[in-house]
């Protein structure tokens, strides 16, 4: 048993019994974020952005979700081999900015010496 399983889903339903109200505020906002009547992304798009974010934010339900669909939507290998390297890209490019926030501290400016 590893820490994600496929079958971690089943623990929706306890989540949606414990908050009912904001299961289904968040349900319908997913929804109306990601297929709403009136976007000018197209699917295909939609669905590349939400395979990206999914891998910054490391979310293995959304990983496998958006992926699918992507090819659903018509996306080629290509299409989400660059998409995986520009979520890589950025990921890293984030330790390196944060790295910045890291040497201010170290030399002491902004008032936040420890």
């Amino acid at each position: 048993m590893g820490y994600h399983e496929h079958s971690d889903s089943k623990y929706s339903r306890n989540i949606r019994l414990g908050a009912p109200e904001a299961h289904k505020a968040f349900l319908e906002f997913d929804k109306v974020a990601l297929q709403g009547e009136n976007k000018v992304i197209p699917r295909k798009e939609t669905e590349l952005i939400a395979v990206a974010v999914a891998l910054t934010t490391q979310c293995p339900y959304c990983i496998e979700a958006h992926s699918k669909a992507a090819r659903k939507e018509g996306a080629t290998e290509q299409e989400l081999a660059e998409t995986i390297m520009i979520a890589t890209a950025l990921r890293a490019g984030g330790g390196l900015t944060h790295g910045f926030m890291a040497m201010k501290f170290f030399d002491g400016e902004e008032g936040h010496e420890h």
